[in-house]
C-alpha cells in the first residue's frame, strides 16, 4: 500500500515545475495526493496577460482496497479563465474535468482575487452535456504572518455539484487545512467531508495530517 501511494506522489511530481505546491494528505481512512496551482500566461513584454490557468491534480488510495472495492479515485481539472480589469475578479470560464468515472467539459463563470497571503478563488459551471450538473467551488486560503519567519496557513475548500434531473443525486465536499507555514512547506491538520445522496445522504469523512511543499 505504502508502496502504491510513493508511485503516486512520485509521478505526480515529476510533471510539476517551480513554484506547484503537492500536498499530502495522510487521513484514518485513506491518503491523497493533491497537487494545485494558479498561472497567468504571460504576454509578449513577459507580463501577466488576462488569461488564467487553472489546474488540479488529485488521487486517493483508501487502505481497505480490495482488488474490486475502495479501489484508487483521481481526478484531473484544467481551466481557463479570460480576466479583463474592467470585471473585478469575476470572469467566463471553460473547465475540463477527467474523472475516475469520466470525463465533463463545463464553462461558467469566475471569481479569482490571489495576492501573497490571501487567495479566494471561486466559480460556478454546468456541465456541456446532458442532463447536467451544476458546479460550485470555493477556495480560500489565508496566511498572516506570526512572525518574521512563520506564517498560519489555513485553508477552506467546498465543492458542490447539484443535479438538474430531480432523481440525481447531489454530492458536497468540504475540506478544511490549518496548521504553520515555514518558507516553502506547511503542514498540520486536516480533514476532508463528503456527502452524498438526494433525499437521504451517505455521510464519509477522513481526518489526519497534511505536508505541503512548493517545488
Amino acid at each position: 500500500m505504502r508502496k502504491g501511494i510513493f508511485i503516486i506522489l512520485i509521478g505526480i511530481c515529476t510533471t510539476a515545475k517551480a513554484q506547484i505546491p503537492v500536498e499530502l494528505f495522510g487521513g484514518h481512512e485513506r491518503t491523497t495526493v493533491d497537487v494545485m496551482f494558479f498561472k497567468y500566461f504571460k504576454n509578449k513584454q513577459g507580463e501577466n496577460s488576462r488569461w488564467l490557468f487553472f489546474n488540479r491534480n488529485r488521487a486517493s488510495v483508501d487502505y481497505r482496497m480490495t482488488k474490486t472495492t475502495y479501489l484508487p479515485q483521481f481526478g484531473f481539472t484544467e481551466a481557463i479563465s479570460y480576466n479583463h480589469e474592467k470585471l473585478k475578479g469575476f470572469a467566463p470560464v471553460l473547465v475540463g474535468q477527467v474523472l475516475s468515472w469520466g470525463v465533463y467539459p463545463k464553462a461558467g463563470i469566475q471569481y479569482a482575487h490571489i495576492s501573497k497571503n490571501m487567495t479566494v478563488f471561486t466559480w460556478l459551471v454546468c456541465e456541456t452535456l446532458e442532463k447536467p450538473d451544476l458546479d460550485y467551488f470555493l477556495l480560500f486560503r489565508f496566511t498572516p504572518k506570526l512572525s518574521e519567519k512563520v506564517n498560519l496557513f489555513t485553508q477552506i475548500e467546498s465543492v458542490n455539484a447539484f443535479p438538474t434531473e430531480s432523481a440525481d443525486n447531489f454530492n458536497f465536499t468540504q475540506r478544511i487545512r490549518l496548521g504553520l507555514q515555514l518558507k516553502t512547506y506547511q503542514f498540520g491538520a486536516g480533514a476532508d467531508f463528503n456527502q452524498t445522496g438526494n433525499n437521504t445522504f451517505t455521510n464519509i469523512y477522513n481526518v489526519g495530517g497534511f505536508i505541503r511543499h512548493e517545488f
